[in-house]
């Protein structure tokens, strides 16, 4: 499964015609998280890292994509399937979500979805998660940061085509730019992230579609993008 994610967005990132990717599933599970069948002792540490390391290959591969990857989730994402909520660009859910890191409960702690996590919650909520692995519902997912939207079931599919159809209104070249920055500068002291901010918008305005939009926005037109840096 991982492998395949992988490859399809590695496959189709680099398509011009392609503008968002969308992570979905059908049923009401997102993800489960990692098939335990392949962790038991029998199979070995080596099956075991390769498993952890294709899964952090995954969401490199999600941070590093040119454009969007969202999360459409429509039922439970635990464990590396929360880890991979968390990973992506966007999140929309629907109300009967629910989200949880219940790897302590068989004995192997959420490590790895932890990153993920942590990194998308406050610490409190984090720790909440990992520590307990009690689930915790849409609105909670979404007060916590863990989502971007929470909406009602028979509206998900929708909301996920309203914020498709938004991103693609967009310059790629532009969004690209912009992603590539926003987890560039998330890292960075603030001093160092203005600074480099700055820069990069300067960068921006060179290109053909920061000179076509500021052009478009000034003549008072919709934007002809050529979606080229």
């Amino acid at each position: 499964m991982m492998n395949s994610i992988q490859q399809n967005i590695i496959d189709n990132q680099h398509n011009m015609d392609v503008r968002c990717i969308v992570l979905a599933a059908k049923g009401n599970v997102f993800s489960a998280g990692h098939n335990l069948k392949e962790l038991t002792a029998e199979q070995g540490s080596d099956l075991h890292s390769q498993v952890f390391r294709k899964c952090t290959e995954l969401i490199n591969v999600i941070h590093s994509a040119p454009i969007p990857i969202i999360a459409k989730v429509d039922g439970l994402a635990a464990a590396a399937g929360c880890q991979l909520v968390a990973s992506c660009d966007i999140a929309i859910c629907s109300d009967i979500s629910t989200f949880s890191t219940p790897g302590a409960s068989f004995g192997i702690f959420c490590s790895t979805p932890g990153i993920a996590v942590v990194r998308a919650v406050p610490r409190m909520k984090a720790a909440y998660m990992l520590l307990t692995g009690l689930p915790i519902n849409a609105n909670e997912a979404l007060e916590a940061g863990l989502v971007s939207k929470v909406v009602q079931k028979d509206c998900l599919n929708d909301e996920v085509k309203n914020v498709c159809n938004a991103i693609a209104s967009k310059s790629r070249a532009v969004i690209t730019l912009g992603k590539k920055f926003f987890y560039e500068q998330i890292i960075l002291d603030i001093s160092t992230a203005y600074a480099r901010g700055e820069q990069v918008m300067v960068e921006n305005l060179a290109t053909s579609d920061g000179r076509e939009g500021i052009n478009s926005f000034v003549e008072k037109r919709p934007p002809q993008w050529s979606h080229k840096g």
